[in-house]
């Protein structure tokens, strides 16, 4: 039997081996700007790799706190009937899984440590779990008819959801993206999970630029609100599942709060 050819064939798969050969020549583009030739003397010139390949400083961990922090607050603001039982029970434990961040590691990520990892992903758990019901008891209560009877707390309640699910998604991405700040910090990972247009355009860029936390902040709000890619483009299938179920979400929450909302406000 001869060898087996692994190309996908038919239309779907030239669409889909263009697509890769169109990324993996922007790819050839970053790396021609990192080695280049000299023409007078024909050895290689050597060009700094840029931040985002190379051994940092780490980003500052201040910026994903205050997120994790407005988060909690954000949980407080919804009433206690949409929140998981005891109500204070998930806030204040993540709030905890926060301060030992704090302690263990309080200003540059770039200790790589399973255990801080863990405490870190935990957190976002949490989080992640108190929002989701918190999402769906509003769902299930405007389904029912027991929630949306004025249009005020409605809309508030659903935005403090909306807005706590783009920071808890922003999260996610953060801390997976190339195996997380840590090991983004430390180039432990070589392939991207999420491809930023300062990747494929270094010259736009800072010299030591490299993605941080408000880079993911961004891709998650344009993620919840185009429920599409806009500038950054997902790479990894975990990527592209992620962005699938918060765009599922937002939309859930976006349409059902906004429809039942004005369905008030014309009565």
């Amino acid at each position: 039997m001869g060898p087996v050819d692994n190309q996908a064939t038919g239309p779907q798969g030239d669409h889909e081996l263009s697509e890769h050969e169109g990324l993996a020549q922007r790819l050839d583009r970053v790396e021609r700007l990192l080695v280049r030739r000299d023409e007078l003397t024909g050895q290689p010139s050597k060009v700094a790799r840029p931040a985002w390949r190379s051994v940092t400083e780490g980003e500052s961990r201040w910026p994903a706190s205050l997120a994790v922090a407005a988060a909690v607050g954000l949980q407080f603001t919804i009433p206690h009937r949409l929140m998981f039982r005891p109500h204070w029970l998930l806030p204040v434990v993540a709030l905890l899984l926060l301060a030992a961040l704090l302690v263990a590691n309080p200003m540059r990520i770039n200790r790589q440590s399973t255990s801080i990892r863990r405490l870190s992903l935990l957190m976002i758990a949490v989080l992640s779990v108190a929002n989701a019901w918190s999402a769906v008891e509003l769902i299930r209560g405007l389904v029912e008819g027991r929630e949306g009877h004025v249009a005020g707390p409605l809309l508030a309640n659903g935005g403090a959801i909306w807005l706590t699910n783009v920071i808890i998604f922003s999260l996610w991405y953060w801390e997976f993206d190339r195996g997380g700040p840590a090991a983004r910090a430390n180039a432990v990972v070589e392939h991207q999970d999420f491809l930023f247009p300062q990747m494929t355009s270094p010259e736009l860029a800072p010299a030591d630029w490299e993605p941080a936390f408000t880079d993911y902040l961004y891709l998650s709000f344009t993620n919840a609100t185009a429920f599409s890619p806009t500038d950054v483009m997902p790479l990894s299938r975990w990527a592209k599942m992620a962005m699938l179920v918060q765009s599922a979400v937002s939309l859930s929450i976006g349409a059902l709060v906004i429809a039942r909302a004005v369905n008030i406000l014309k009565q």
